[in-house]
């Protein structure tokens, strides 16, 4: 009996399931190795594409043929040993060398000419069909990033929906990975410190462990999450239909940091009106510093009278200029109604004009469909069916184009009072209970900047909010209550006034005064 090595292999784990096995290959040269009077000395399995150069287990079995420590070796089909013509002129050459080469599932007699040539065929044929499968999976890979759709496991913060479908933001992961991306663009952390504090907030990678610097800069540095599909092997990018996570100023920012180009150093102190406060007189930012336990925010400016305030007179005076914007509920209520009716009546034209626009696109289109209908029914010659389809594009083109542009007018106009009633219910919402920072935050949505006045902070109203001031606050009494001692206009005078601040953006008379 000779002695020989069995060599069994499949691509996948997924292969390994269905169709040819390593079970299956195994028993096919198990009854070859018995009816050809062969004794297996060795098995060498492996669970890699022969595609490519490179297996480990085939070229440790190769070294060992060459050294001649058996006779040969048995696989159970051509195309399981060599899928490229390289591995196949290696096995070529251990037959020229005397080595035994068996194909337990192929009747072929390796030392023949006539076997030899029919091998070869199936050789080729075996790497001709793996070209033509590498060429169908690039364009199938190439059509999903066209259609917008990423072809491989989504990243970080998101989900696999299945194949043609878009990832998912991961309700859990995706504002895990927003705060990471919001964190480093401040340029207080470190990919090392940036991991731990997302670690302890909850982020994990797919193993459920903590993730590492690698694995931050990889995600930190991905295109996906702002809604691009960039292929780093081949350069390419593609627009993704999947949702983003974040915007493109934040992605720039953090690459910005991520990159070297702002300094990450961090903070020794965090001031909370750091680059917020400007002298009166000079414009320039108040510097802050700590002294005996207190912040001090003060002007450096030479030849400049000297701005000098603490930062718990600045609370308070923040403080009390927001309370002057306050407003109880019932009046809110009363203000929202009469905004929404004077909007209604003001942009009842503009939903003319929108309804008109739409009703002409979808005239244009049926246009289109009548006309493509004539050309499949031969009515009109090609040349007539392109002329006129381009005379209709091009007219579909120019409404299309005006309808965006009311559209947007009508969007940006009728955003205006809504924002409006979302501050001045925040603003009523938050009193008393927000603290200084969300103050801060708050009062920077409603001014357009903070100036200081030795002592004194200044600030300029964005409109209408100086109107919004004016009325719930008197000089000489205190602010403005719902049930008020004194008769005052009525709310519907009020909302007129406003309404006009808010799309005519100027006073509607010369005093700028509002009472209610």
């Amino acid at each position: 009996m000779r002695n020989v090595y069995a060599y069994i292999r499949v691509s996948t784990l997924k292969q390994g399931e269905h169709g040819s096995s390593l079970t299956e290959q195994r028993f096919a040269i198990e009854n070859y190795a018995k009816r050809h009077n062969l004794t297996i000395t060795r098995w060498f399995e492996e669970k890699e594409t022969a595609a490519k150069r490179g297996r480990t287990m085939f070229t440790q079995m190769l070294a060992l043929l060459i050294k001649g420590q058996v006779h040969g070796v048995i696989i159970h089909k051509i195309d399981r040993g060599a899928r490229n013509l390289r591995d196949w002129a290696d096995l070529g050459g251990l037959i020229d060398r005397g080595v035994e080469v068996h194909f337990a599932h192929e009747s072929l007699d390796m030392q023949s000419r006539g076997g030899r040539l029919a091998a070869d065929i199936q050789a080729v044929v075996a790497a001709d069909f793996i070209r033509n499968l590498r060429d169908e999976v690039k364009k199938g890979f190439q059509g999903r990033l066209r259609q917008g759709l990423y072809p491989l496991p989504a990243p970080l913060g998101y989900k696999d929906q299945g194949r043609g479908l878009p990832k998912v933001p991961d309700p859990i992961m995706a504002p895990l990975v927003q705060q990471a991306f919001r964190l480093y663009a401040t340029g207080q952390y470190n990919l090392y410190t940036l991991g731990t504090k997302m670690y302890q907030a909850g982020l994990r990678n797919r193993r459920g462990g903590i993730v590492s610097r690698n694995g931050l800069s990889t995600m930190l540095g991905n295109h996906f999450y702002m809604g691009i599909i960039h292929i780093a092997s081949s350069g390419e990018s593609y627009q993704g239909i999947h949702e983003p996570l974040i915007k493109k100023s934040l992605f720039d920012q953090v690459q910005d940091v991520l990159h070297g180009r702002t300094k990450n150093t961090g903070l020794k102190h965090d001031f909370r009106y750091r680059k917020t406060l400007r002298c009166v007189h000079c414009q320039y930012s108040l510097i802050p510093e700590r002294q005996k336990g207190r912040v001090y925010y003060r002007c450096q400016t030479r030849d400049c009278p000297k701005a000098c305030v603490r930062e718990d007179l600045i609370d308070i005076q923040m403080k009390e200029i927001l309370d002057s914007l306050w407003l109880p509920n019932e009046e809110i209520v009363i203000m929202e109604r009469e905004l929404s009716q004077l909007q209604e009546e003001r942009f009842k034209r503009s939903k003319e004009l929108l309804q008109a626009a739409e009703l002409n696109v979808a005239s244009i289109d049926a246009r289109i469909d009548r006309l493509t209908d004539a050309y499949i029914d031969r009515m009109i010659d090609k040349t007539t069916f392109e002329e006129r389809k381009q005379k209709l594009l091009l007219e579909k083109a120019d409404v299309q184009e005006s309808l965006n542009v009311l559209r947007t007018e009508f969007e940006e106009k009728s955003g205006r009072t809504k924002i409006f009633l979302e501050l001045v219910k925040a603003i009523s919402l938050n009193k008393g209970i927000a603290n200084e920072a969300e103050n801060r935050d708050l009062l920077k949505s409603v001014t357009s900047n903070f100036q200081i006045d030795g002592k004194k902070l200044v600030v300029k109203w964005k409109i209408p909010f100086a109107a919004v001031a004016s009325c719930t606050k008197s000089p000489y009494g205190e602010p403005y209550r719902y049930t008020s001692r004194t008769p005052h206009r009525k709310p519907k005078d009020f909302s007129k006034q406003l309404f006009h601040l808010l799309h005519e953006q100027k006073p509607p008379d010369e005093t700028g005064k509002f009472l209610l």
